[in-house]
């Protein structure tokens, strides 16, 4: 399963990740970026006070890949 992760740095200073779960997975840097700075200039993301989402800093795919070690399921049926 593949995600797209956005790092941002919150009104602290400290870093909050926003994971994709389900965005297209064809995105290039230049539409990630604006999409980020939407976020940031819309101001909904806002906890204890603190504005996590206040500067970009990273966006990245991350692939996860699952290994089945035993599936108890499959032997039921």
């Amino acid at each position: 399963m593949k995600s797209l992760n956005l790092t941002f740095k919150g009104i602290t200073g400290k870093k909050h990740l926003l994971k994709l779960s389900y965005a297209n997975d064809n995105l290039d840097a230049k539409t990630v970026r604006f999409a980020m700075e939407q976020i940031v200039s819309s101001g909904l993301f806002i906890k204890d006070g603190e504005q996590l989402y206040v500067t970009p800093v990273a966006a990245k795919y991350v692939d996860t890949v699952s290994t089945v070690l035993f599936n108890d399921e499959q032997a039921a049926a």
